[in-house]
């Protein structure tokens, strides 16, 4: 059995910036254990390639909730990264921060350290901006780029002037002072490639000596000594194999995968363990609740004769011929689309004081998570409630961590939930059926009636789904919140030796996007341990 100091379980966001941060140390050994491939494929390289990818699986481990009642018995779809790089190599690349009270509330709830006064550091050291150099909200000397779009579509123009004409004011930068207003993306791009947090923080520092990545290790448990946490069991090529932690465990399996890993390892809620024939070591009923998503509407227009936006006809297939050319020449044109090109943060009353609600434009029809092709032009809005209330549970289908967990979100389970997302549909309505889209407009491909809210909610029951922003399954908290599972450190509660890094230990989904906080909170772990928290 090969031993380290650390073992990093999952090389996504947040454990491919650990593992990195950890061996700027040379005296530091780490081991980065990765269930997928190396995260270097043509289809991750390509920004538009994740279309293509997110569909058929590929990089992905393409999971499904349980029926939801709130979708009228519908699955919804949870795809997540499975390659070095995470959700990273299969995202939309949007680089969003959320809104400063986002952090100021994770405080709040009982998680000293973590302010938005105390996290914007962490952003900033991963930043390198290209597009707000003189800016003291950003970063400009760190791994990871981020850039505006090279090739944007002249339909963004129209989608700014459509929100800007019901009052909404251009943000130029919604990761500055002010989050509310209708922008242009900030993407994890560099020179017109995806720029995932693999190929910022690891394939550059693969020559490391004492940098261990093993890509195509599926973890099965981990391992302990008494309740110190002291490595891992994994199954590669066929084969069960064992590596060793001289000094901490850190998991990065994401919202799934962490509690997944903990409770077949018998950390998690005793009496489920108990049904499955797992022994539990810590009866830790906060482990796979508190689940957290975006849950996202979809407003899809025909467009006919708007060679602006992706689709399947000659000209568009034509066009895309050009644009693989033109991206494998000169990493220009179509291919380096994030597809949700601008978007708006918008309130659904007066009186809210923090935008509640987010739109995206998105240049393409995109029905059913790109997976129902329709012939023709056309573009798409997704809107997403901004803070859920809503939460669900993952728990154990198996003992076995290669056996799909138990995914239920519970949308719209909180009333506030559907009465807000009614009223982010009619006011995204009225920005879509602003004049300044008139010349691009045609039928809508799911009907919405902008004043009949009873519609307008059997239309999302029917339609709504994930914005792939799952968090919240290992949430951080004080010891008087029963459900934390971590420190404000980000230790796991009664085990030593083992930390969480990831989006699940956010005891609250941020306003928007979070693949930027997972960053973040990988940044801050890698730090407290560093200085030995």
């Amino acid at each position: 059995m090969e031993e380290f100091d650390y073992v990093v379980i999952g090389g996504g966001s947040a454990g491919c910036v650990v593992a990195s941060r950890l061996t700027e140390d040379p005296s530091t050994s780490v081991c980065l254990l990765e269930a997928g491939g190396d995260g270097k494929g043509v289809l991750i390289r390509a920004p538009l390639g994740f279309t293509a990818a997110v569909p058929r699986g590929i990089n992905s481990w393409h999971y499904q909730t349980v029926p939801q009642s709130g979708f009228n018995g519908r699955r919804g779809f949870q795809p997540r990264g499975k390659a070095l790089g995470g959700s990273s190599t299969i995202n939309a690349m949007i680089y969003a921060r959320g809104h400063r009270s986002d952090y100021d509330n994770w405080a709040a709830l009982g998680n000293p350290g973590w302010s938005y006064r105390e996290v914007l550091p962490y952003f900033k050291k991963s930043e390198n901006n290209e597009v707000h150099r003189d800016s003291p909200f950003h970063g400009v000397d760190g791994p990871l780029n981020v850039a505006g779009l090279r090739s944007p579509s002249p339909l963004n123009e129209v989608f700014l002037e459509a929100c800007q004409s019901l009052g909404i004011p251009f943000n130029p930068d919604f990761n500055g002072a002010e989050h509310y207003g209708c922008y242009n993306v900030q993407v994890t791009q560099k020179n017109g490639e995806r720029h995932s947090t693999a190929a910022a923080f690891i394939h550059p520092n693969l020559g490391r000596s004492n940098l261990k990545v093993l890509t195509g290790a599926h973890t099965a448990r981990l391992l302990f000594e008494r309740r110190r946490a002291s490595g891992a069991e994994y199954y590669q090529d066929g084969q069960t194999r064992r590596v060793r932690a001289r000094r901490e465990v850190v998991l990065s399996g994401g919202a799934f995968g962490s509690p997944q890993i903990l409770m077949a390892s018998g950390i998690g809620p005793g009496a489920h363990l108990q049904t499955l024939g797992i022994s539990p070591l810590l009866d830790a009923p906060g482990v796979g609740q508190n689940l957290q998503d975006h849950i996202s509407a979809l407003l899809i227009y025909r467009s006919p004769r708007n060679y602006d936006t992706f689709g399947i006809s000659p000209v568009g297939v034509a066009r895309m011929a050009k644009a693989m050319w033109d991206w494998q020449r000169r990493r220009t044109g179509m291919i380096t689309s994030c597809a949700a090109e601008s978007g708006v943060y918008y309130r659904t009353r007066p009186d809210v004081e923090v935008s509640d609600m987010e739109m995206e434009l998105i240049i393409g029809i995109a029905d059913d998570h790109a997976r129902k092709n329709h012939l023709g032009h056309g573009y798409s809005a997704h809107l997403l409630l901004a803070r859920p209330q809503s939460t669900g549970e993952v728990r154990l289908a198996s003992p076995d961590t290669r056996v799909m967990p138990l995914i239920d979100p519970r949308y719209f389970s909180h009333p506030y939930d559907m009465e807000t997302l009614i009223k982010g549909t009619q006011i995204a309505l009225d920005i879509m059926n602003a004049e300044a889209f008139d010349p691009y407009r045609g039928e809508m491909l799911i009907a919405y009636d902008r004043d009949d809210p009873r519609q307008i909610e059997e239309a999302l029951r029917e339609h709504a789904d994930t914005e792939y922003h799952v968090c919240g399954t290992c949430k951080m908290g004080s010891d008087s919140d029963p459900l934390a599972v971590v420190d404000a450190q980000l230790r796991v509660k009664g085990i030593d030796g083992l930390r969480i890094a990831d989006a699940s230990v956010m005891p609250r989904v941020t306003s928007n996007n979070i693949h930027a906080p997972v960053i973040m909170i990988g940044e801050k772990c890698a730090d407290l341990m560093r200085l030995g928290a």
